[in-house]
């Protein structure tokens, strides 16, 4: 008689039967004790990693950013970039990630009837996020004022996680094969938002505008 095979009981283990008991049931399970029986666990193993299904559902998009730097870091290519090569690929690599994830992630954002609700499962992403780009974003103008080279590194991290939830945004509204509207998204906020701050031109902000007009208002184009 062939013996059972046991199933390694670790984070990742339990994210999965999470995830295929949302995906599958539209829903959260009912109690952390129930998860646990359905799946053969014992309830302390849950709470050996997460404190909750929020805490979970957290954890998971923060996650993402980590894997992401991590296959980041191991890209030869990555540590020639330039700040604006850098932030592109790393926004490329995450909606790679996310695109693998993208069932679950929808039905964890699109859900909640409070938006409120869902920022708060983005709460780790952002304070991990913030910290990575304050390591690639350099400060525009060099001022021997620290209070106000502060505001400035606020004012170009905060912009970044904004164009960061815009283009999360926009992956979740995008209905183009493999997503390709997406890339080109990134690619012209990128270019724009680096023009806007660091070298102040007209050309790319524009580009990216029609861009986004085109998007929003070209279907409403009609031919006389």
């Amino acid at each position: 008689m062939a013996k059972k095979k046991t199933i390694e009981i670790n984070k990742e283990t339990i994210v999965n039967f999470y995830t295929d008991y949302v995906l599958t049931n539209g829903k959260r399970p009912y109690s952390i004790y129930e998860f646990a029986k359905n799946n053969s666990i014992e309830e302390v193993e849950f709470y050996k990693y997460f404190a909750s299904f929020e805490a979970l559902e957290e954890q998971f998009f923060s996650d993402m950013l980590h894997y992401t730097l991590e296959l980041l870091s191991n890209t030869p290519e990555y540590e020639n970039y330039d700040a604006s090569q850098k932030l592109s690929c790393f926004y490329f690599t995450f909606f790679e990630v996310a695109t693998a994830n993208r069932s679950f992630i929808m039905h964890l954002l699109k859900n909640e009837k409070m938006p409120f609700k869902n920022l708060m499962k983005l709460k780790s992403l952002r304070k991990d996020f913030l910290s990575y780009v304050k390591t690639v974003l350099e400060t525009p103008y060099k001022i021997e004022n620290q209070r106000i080279t502060n505001i400035q590194n606020r004012v170009v991290h905060e912009g970044a996680w904004l164009q960061f939830m815009s283009i999360l945004k926009y992956w979740m509204e995008d209905t183009s094969a493999s997503f390709e509207k997406t890339d080109v998204f990134i690619e012209k906020s990128v270019k724009a938002s680096f023009d806007m701050v660091y070298n102040v031109p007209i050309e790319s902000i524009l580009d990216f505008g029609k861009f986004i007009w085109k998007e929003k208002f070209g279907n409403f184009n009609t031919n006389k």
